[in-house]
């Protein structure tokens, strides 16, 4: 019979108070349930194993009991003891009846028991028999229920604004609000919109991680936004203004006379708002491209020879 150290299975040390038992449970009972772990064999024994060391942790006399049993199994192995075989395991038996068979004073899911959950560990110490005039003291641990996870994609014009969903998550119509200037990739969560719980603990979470989609015209960098813009050579040389297309709206902006391409412009306030803070905007960036007319009227091109006339004339 293999010796349980019930102390290293739930990651505790042997002076924990009940507080912290119960508390690791939780967490390691999350993290190997078999509603989380579906057709995962080495998590439902994982499972099985934290729950029968927090059945005895949990229990005052059982713990006392086994801190005494483990003391002397560490004498044990000090004296030399390399084995189960060699260790007194009889003076350690469960209560027995007058027909020989053991029973147990079980303290937890009465399922859990008659599915075999426990080890021959547990049941030599603590008893492994089962018959209808047995009394259990039923104590039934809550457990939440498992998370959910969902992927929604909105376009930049909807981050930009906020915007809000409705998804549809086994059944229930579930409204979820997502805030102006949200980054691509914030996961939300909703919670109570998870899995149910068992033995009346509380529901699981909605985890929905938002993607925002890749725009034709702005390139996204934090709160910022950044445009290419094309200028006509008249504006960059003389400079002007020119409407440009925002989130919000067209803006007028002022060309700076001898506005070269590839020169950045910016605009304050026109980029994307501060997810929490969404007085705040960050800025429009607009990087200039000079745009050379292609098909010319005989009266441009007359223009555009007497004004090379004269630069040859300056230069």
């Amino acid at each position: 019979m293999e010796f349980k150290d019930y102390y290293q299975i739930l990651d505790v040390p042997p002076s924990a108070d009940i507080e912290t038992i119960k508390r690791q449970y939780r967490k390691l009972a999350r993290k190997y349930h078999p509603d989380v772990n579906p057709n995962d064999k080495s998590a439902e024994e994982k499972f099985k194993e934290i729950s029968e060391a927090y059945e005895v942790l949990v229990d005052p006399e059982k713990r006392k009991k086994y801190d005494e049993v483990r003391r002397q199994w560490q004498q044990y192995q000090q004296m030399g003891g390399r084995g189960p075989d060699g260790f007194d395991w009889s003076q350690w038996a469960g209560n027995v009846g007058s027909d020989g068979t053991t029973y147990v004073h079980f303290e937890g899911d009465i399922d859990d028991l008659i599915g075999g959950g426990f080890s021959d560990f547990f049941e030599h110490l603590f008893g492994g028999g089962f018959r209808g005039g047995y009394q259990k003291a039923r104590r039934v641990h809550p457990r939440k229920g498992p998370d959910y996870r969902l992927d929604i994609h909105i376009p930049l014009e909807e981050a930009y604004r906020g915007t809000s969903r409705i998804l549809n998550v086994n059944g229930d119509k579930i409204r979820i609000k997502i805030k102006p200037g949200v980054a691509d990739g914030k996961v939300l969560r909703v919670r109570g919109k998870g899995g149910q719980g068992s033995h009346g603990g509380p529901r699981g979470d909605l985890y929905v991680r938002v993607h925002v989609l890749p725009h034709a015209r702005y390139v996204r960098k934090g709160a910022d936004l950044y445009i290419e813009e094309p200028i006509d050579i008249p504006t960059a040389v003389l400079g002007g203004e020119k409407v440009i297309q925002t989130l919000s709206g067209p803006v007028k902006m002022k060309i700076p006379a001898g506005t070269d391409g590839g020169s950045v412009l910016r605009i304050r306030g026109k980029g994307m708002p501060y997810y929490e803070n969404p007085s705040r905007s960050g800025d429009l960036y607009i990087k200039t491209r000079i745009e050379v007319p292609k098909h010319l009227s005989p009266e441009q091109r007359r223009l555009y020879e007497e004004l090379a006339r004269h630069q040859k004339v300056i230069s």
